[in-house]
């Protein structure tokens, strides 16, 4: 189901020592095997607050920021919340929070899934260090309503924290004009993940669900049935084709 990047079997050139060959792959195994790093400015765990629900809407494995006229929409598999979708303006971000090992962080090894399923789309990607630390810039291929083929400009951020890894994808003009994403950015460092205490294989989604008071409306808060996996081959990287067209999506010719 995830797809790991295979290692080079190359012969070894005439001249270059072979274990410097091999060399870059034990880096990226060192940086991939990494402990997740401090969270000084979260996201938070929720054993780390007193009072994890203060300003934050209740969504049982998360509790995201409450933001003055922002759209909540969640992504359903099965029977199951996935994720939720925080809508402001032209910009949105996916919050997605997934079980993982209790020592070891698995942002890097996920983007590297994300970026392999994305190239082999046809899209383009750029790994870079970001405000949130490593992310994912990407250009993804998407089919326009008049069924031309377009690109979508996306983010994909991501962190490590205790038992649990929050993704996060940014579109729309968040992810075009840096300078667009703040609120964002401080949405998902502010979002509280609720693990607990359950056991949990590593990257299993933790299931979130409806606020007490929610209400279903055709234009407000939506339920879409989330398919990640047909869309691309982890399912880190899903979600790709429920996002609502904006600025960020350009034709192909």
């Amino acid at each position: 189901m995830f797809g790991r990047r295979q290692k080079r079997n190359a012969e070894p050139e005439e001249g270059i020592d072979p274990t410097a060959q091999e060399a870059p792959d034990e880096a990226e195994l060192r940086r991939v095997k990494l402990e997740p790093a401090p969270r000084p400015d979260g996201p938070w765990d929720v054993s780390e607050l007193s009072e994890p629900g203060k300003g934050r809407v209740d969504l049982g494995g998360l509790y995201v920021p409450g933001v003055q006229g922002m759209e909540l929409r969640v992504e359903v598999a099965g029977d199951s919340i996935v994720a939720a979708t925080l809508v402001l303006k032209d910009s949105a971000i996916q919050l997605q929070a997934f079980a993982a090992p209790k020592r070891e962080g698995i942002w890097g090894e996920v983007r590297e899934e994300i970026g392999s399923g994305i190239t082999q789309q046809g899209g383009v990607i750029d790994e870079t260090e970001g405000p949130l630390g490593w992310e994912l810039r990407a250009q993804v291929p998407v089919q326009l309503p008049d069924g031309k083929r377009g690109m979508q400009v996306v983010r994909f951020i991501g962190v490590d924290g205790p038992r649990w890894f929050l993704r996060g994808v940014i579109s729309g003009q968040g992810a075009v004009q840096p300078q667009a994403a703040g609120l964002l950015e401080q949405i998902f460092k502010d979002t509280v993940v609720v693990r607990g205490d359950s056991p949990m294989a590593p990257r299993d989604p933790i299931v979130l669900k409806l606020p007490e008071d929610a209400k279903m409306v055709p234009d407000g808060v939506r339920q879409q049935q989330a398919d990640s996996e047909a869309a691309a081959p982890s399912r880190f990287a899903g979600g790709m084709d429920k996002l609502r067209r904006g600025p960020e999506i350009s034709e192909v010719r």
